[in-house]
């Protein structure tokens, strides 16, 4: 096999696993708004037990705190990353590159943690 194939497909697998599990996601939810749908047009009454128990997504508590969390260890490690840069190599521009670089995901995830934490449904549920 030639050494050209090697980075194409590693660069191309990732793509190609986020397809099948979209293309498959999407499958499973045409399904179940088909059942959905076959009921309504019955005359069958649906409660939201009942729609949760065909398997619609449901948002888990506290979604938008958790990825903050996230953003936020992934902004750390660029941080981390950036001054062992500068101890290994003595260039300190690669420590400041490297905190605007971790700039992007920390802020996203303080947003995120701001908005799981002060923006709570007002109806009471879960999301």
């Amino acid at each position: 096999m030639d050494d050209n194939w090697i980075p194409i497909i590693a660069l191309l697998m990732p793509v190609f696993i986020v397809g099948i599990v979209m293309y498959f996601g999407s499958r499973n939810r045409s399904a179940v708004l088909e059942t959905v749908r076959a009921a309504a047009q019955s005359g069958q009454q649906l409660t939201p037990d009942t729609i949760r128990a065909l398997g619609l997504p449901q948002r888990a508590s506290g979604r938008d705190v958790r990825w903050g969390i996230v953003l936020l260890a992934i902004a750390v490690a660029f941080s981390i990353l950036g001054w062992t840069i500068n101890m290994a190599s003595d260039e300190p521009e690669a420590f400041q590159i490297m905190l605007g670089v971790a700039s992007f995901p920390g802020l996203v995830g303080l947003a995120l943690i701001a908005m799981g934490v002060f923006m709570k449904p007002k109806n009471g549920s879960d999301d």
